[in-house]
């Protein structure tokens, strides 16, 4: 491709609406550009990068055996009852009617859609297994899109559907999906790890994230440095280290803490360290208050809350819903005598002689006891996973990091087969719901999150599998006949050896011609100038590093494909 020939739009300001590096990169090297809120064109650069993950994605879904198809974007809304979910997943589900006044939505995602093809077209055993995949624009109305393509309301995704008989032929989907992913992601030259993650909106009964590793990132997890145990915060179990020494209990006392409702004020009052306090919060789950109690230096996980109470939808109560429900202003509520369903967190039951809300105004309790003044039937593990926590698999030390999701896979089992009636019979005769299974690729994103973790002050670094164009030839000599001629020589050779190259073959000065290729991200640059009228040499350059050398244009096309290649494998 000739500069002289594509639309590439730069821009040398950042742009005021950019909040992260990927979204400021990507409008400055005129890549995309913004239509109305959370929606972009892709202008060409843009869309040769996101091509290029495309051709990745279907190369290694093919070889997992899976299937392209090609789903409508628009679904009638009937399926999404049958689901269940044209409610439930809420304002995010864009909702229209036709002149015919029939509802329908724009689709977010594809599980009625495909099993509502499966219930039509998978019969029998012997239909199975099948794994139907797509790459499509899905939309999702975002009350708040930001940062570009890392959360738009419109974006390009690749969703796979497996099919299966059983429980084992559904973990064996699950497997080839999930080496799949590891490929396309080593392929993509990225930086990830695969986590244990939540399955939200989608359901189902198990799943794992692919976060790419960025400080930008929207999600914290927690790696393991000993093991290759991974989790999101939303997931991540906390396994708790040896039981603390006895403690004898001493009697209970109540103190005046006047004014006081803050876990550090009271502490700071008392003289006591956070972990000495227990603090309890009110949340409502589909509208019902609960009390929660957790240890003063922690926080709370609302995913482990809801999941564990199996609640469509929770939030903490607010001051006046707490006083209705309990009779107790905020900040000096407690577990003593409380009324309220009340959960613990596993690590409140190890605290002794512990502060607590005395359940009255100003008030607080001190040396109180879990079994001795107060009950609690429900434990479970509610509270975010710290890097001081040991790695709940092997007991190795923990990081948090912060990741991009660019992949999710799910487990659905049957809870979409057995709402929609997608059945098939088995080698007895029997009919029996289809095992389903779900895997997402956020395509457009995963172009995002590739520049927040390849990027410097001058511009986007692509890994070579991503770049639209992994090396780029400078004629700096646009009036000099020789120079000019061995650029296009180059750029000739470069083609007809199957390396995708882009000729910068603009009448602009040469700072011009080095900052714009900077900022595009070329992998490799070839320069072609003073040097080579005086010596005959040009100048290979490296992106990410800077690495330089002069070389003969002979030699040029195999040498080029060799660093690609090194750089390519990480070397």
């Amino acid at each position: 491709m000739r500069y002289s020939q594509i639309l590439i739009p730069t821009l040398k300001e950042d742009p005021a609406e950019a909040e992260v590096v990927s979204h400021r990169l990507l409008l400055r090297a005129g890549s995309i550009r913004k239509l109305t809120a959370g929606v972009y064109t892709y202008l060409p650069y843009g869309l040769a990068a996101i091509r290029r993950v495309e051709n990745i994605v279907r190369e290694e879904m093919n070889r997992a055996g899976a299937q392209e198809v090609l789903m409508p974007m628009v679904q009638p809304a009937d399926l999404w009852q049958e689901s269940g979910r044209y409610e439930k997943y809420g304002p995010e589900l864009l909702r229209f009617r036709d002149r015919h006044e029939r509802e329908s939505c724009l689709g977010p995602t594809h599980e009625e859609v495909i099993t509502d093809i499966a219930r039509r077209e998978l019969h029998s055993y012997r239909d199975l297994p099948v794994n139907l995949y797509q790459i499509q624009t899905k939309f999702r109305d975002e009350i708040r899109p930001r940062f570009g393509l890392m959360r738009g309301r419109e974006f390009i995704m690749k969703d796979a559907y497996s099919f299966d008989t059983d429980d084992a032929g559904a973990e064996q989907s699950y497997r080839k999906m999930h080496e799949a992913y590891t490929r396309i992601f080593t392929r993509c030259g990225l930086e990830f790890r695969c986590v244990e993650a939540d399955s939200g909106a989608i359901g189902g009964s198990f799943s794992h994230e692919f976060m790419v590793l960025a400080a930008t990132g929207e999600d914290t997890i927690a790696v393991c440095t000993a093991c290759d145990w991974a989790a999101n915060l939303e997931k991540a179990a906390v396994k708790l280290g040896p039981q603390p020494a006895a403690v004898d209990p001493l009697p209970l006392v109540k103190v005046e803490t006047p004014g006081m409702k803050k876990v550090e004020t009271v502490c700071e009052f008392l003289g006591v360290e956070p972990e000495r306090l227990v603090k309890t919060m009110v949340y409502l789950a589909d509208g019902v208050p609960v009390a929660v109690l957790l240890r003063g230096d922690r926080e709370l996980e609302e995913v482990k809350l809801k999941n564990y109470l199996r609640a469509k939808d929770i939030r903490m109560a607010q001051d006046q819903e707490v006083f209705d429900a309990t009779g107790v202003p905020v900040g000096y509520l407690g577990p003593v005598g409380l009324s309220l369903r009340l959960l613990a967190d596993q690590e409140v039951m190890r605290v002794a002689n512990a502060i607590v809300g005395a359940n009255e105004k100003n008030f607080h309790l001190q040396n109180v006891n879990p079994g001795r003044d107060f009950q609690v039937a429900e434990v479970a593990d509610f509270r975010q996973i710290c890097a001081s926590d040991p790695c709940p698999s092997c007991g190795g030390a923990l990081r948090l990091v912060e990741g991009i999701e660019v992949g999710h896979i799910f487990k659905l089992g049957t809870a979409y087969s057995e709402a929609m009636n997608a059945r098939f019979q088995d080698q007895q005769g029997n009919d029996r719901p289809l095992i389903m299974g779900c895997y997402g690729i956020g395509v457009s994103r995963v172009v995002a999150a590739a520049i927040e973790q390849n990027h410097d002050a001058n511009g986007i670094i692509f890994p070579v599998p991503l770049a639209p164009y992994p090396v780029t030839i400078l004629n700096l000599g646009n009036k000099d006949e020789a120079i000019t001629a061995v650029a296009e020589q180059l750029y000739t050779q470069l083609q007809e050896a199957g390396i995708d190259a882009f000729l910068d073959d603009r009448d602009e000065r040469p700072g011009s011609k080095f900052k714009d290729a900077d900022l595009l991200g070329f992998p490799f640059r070839i320069t072609v100038g003073k040097r080579y009228a005086e010596s005959g040499m040009v100048e290979l350059r490296r992106r990410r590093d800077g690495f330089t050398e002069e070389v003969e244009v002979a030699g040029l096309v195999e040498l080029v494909r060799q660093r690609l290649n090194e750089e390519s494998a990480g070397r």
